[in-house]
Parts: C-alpha cells; sequence; structure tokens
C-alpha cells in the first residue's frame, strides 16, 4: 500500500521549470535511492514534498491530497527531511535538546522524551557528543546529528538529502546499519555509489527535472 505519492509534480522557480511532471510513490516500508547530476531537481522534489516549494499537480499521504499548509503541518510529524546542509536544520544549544524537541513538540511526556533520547544517543553512538554544543560539531557530526534528530520523531517516511557526506568509515557504516533496520519507508537522494550497491535498493535517476527508474 503507497504511503506516500505524487502525480504530474511540476515545479517553476524563476521562470523556470525545475520539475517536470513527475510520477512517484513510495509503499510502507519501501526503501529507494534517487540519484543524478547536480542540478537535476533532486532537491527540489524532496524539498516540493515537504510543503516547502509551490506547485502544481497531487501530493498524497496515506491517501489524502495535500493542498494547504496546514495540510503539510499535519503530516510533518510522519514525514521527517534530512537537509542537504546540517546547518539548515540544527539550531537548539546541545544536541541532547536537539534530539529532544521533536519528541517535545509532540507533546510526549518528559520521561517518554528522555527514554527516546537515550535510545536515539546509543543508536547513533554519539553519547559523547550529549552536552556539546551544536555549532561546535564537526561536520561528520553534524551529519549524523541531524539524522538521529530526524529519528527521534519515530515518522513513517524520511527523506534524506545526501546524508552520507563528511562521514567517516565508522560513522557511514552505523548509518547504513540504521538504514537496514528502519521500518520507515526511505527515500535517500545520493551521489554515494557504494551506498547505492551495498544496500542494493531499487535506484530511482533525476536528470533535467524528470524521474524515471533505473
Amino acid at each position: 500500500m503507497e504511503v506516500l505519492s505524487v502525480e504530474n509534480l511540476k515545479v517553476k522557480l524563476e521562470g523556470r521549470e525545475v520539475l517536470k511532471g513527475i510520477n512517484f510513490s513510495i509503499k510502507y516500508g519501501e526503501k529507494v535511492f534517487i540519484t543524478g547530476p547536480n542540478g537535476a531537481g533532486k532537491t527540489t522534489f524532496l524539498e516540493t514534498v515537504m510543503g516547502f516549494i509551490p506547485f502544481t499537480g497531487r501530493i498524497s499521504f496515506r491517501g489524502k491530497l495535500l493542498k494547504r499548509e496546514r495540510d503539510f503541518e499535519e503530516v510533518r510529524e510522519k514525514i521527517g527531511y534530512v537537509f542537504q546542509n546540517p546547518d539548515d536544520q540544527l539550531f537548539a544549544p546541545t544536541v541532547e535538546e536537539e534530539l529532544a524537541f521533536a519528541p517535545l513538540v509532540k507533546g510526549l511526556k518528559r520521561e517518554e522524551v528522555k527514554r527516546i533520547v537515550e535510545i536515539t544517543l546509543r543508536e547513533f553512538e554519539i553519547e559523547h557528543l550529549r552536552e556539546k554544543p551544536t555549532y561546535k560539531l564537526s561536520g561528520g557530526e553534524k551529519r549524523i546529528v541531524s539524522v538521529a534528530c530526524v529519528v527521534t520523531m519515530e515518522p513513517e517516511v524520511i527523506l534524506l538529502d545526501e546524508p552520507t557526506t563528511g562521514l567517516d568509515r565508522k560513522r557511514w557504516e552505523k548509518l547504513v546499519a540504521f538504514f537496514e533496520k528502519s521500518r520507515s519507508s526511505l527515500v535517500v537522494v545520493t551521489h554515494d555509489t557504494k551506498l547505492m550497491e551495498r544496500l542494493g535498493w531499487k535506484r530511482y535517476v533525476m536528470e533535467d527535472g524528470k524521474l524515471c527508474s533505473a
């Protein structure tokens, strides 16, 4: 059963057609890659699905059509988005506070928030970063923390934009392990050929604003 789908998705930015009638869907628990050259529209596609960019066409989540900003606000707890640039995502004073933010916004009790934060710190092996200011993290640390923050939302779908960029081998393997065991539907935009070969998921190619199966 499809959890997220788009039909004839088109986007114009500064008079240029960036997305040209994209059709795409992903089922519950399905995991896919989107690859393609720089400037092909991959990031624009993810941002449009999140409701950040005006579009024409149809975007549906769990069969519900998303039209207005209110519609997208309601599903952003269920669709997590890992930005290409972690600095666009991280804002809390410390890593622990960053991880706690989404569960607190969901209205969970503090004990439950603490439990989720502790589990996530252990899962990504970032306990040592707990009290570190987010602005003092290295590029690789920011990358893995940005993924961990989205995981604390417990989303049904996660969209990730170049999530392995800047990761050392240990953190790369940790991210691969998460991908392998995650129950969320995953859409991973990447140029990382080793990642795609390792996981062997279905692959889509974005080129000149169009999306097709590889």
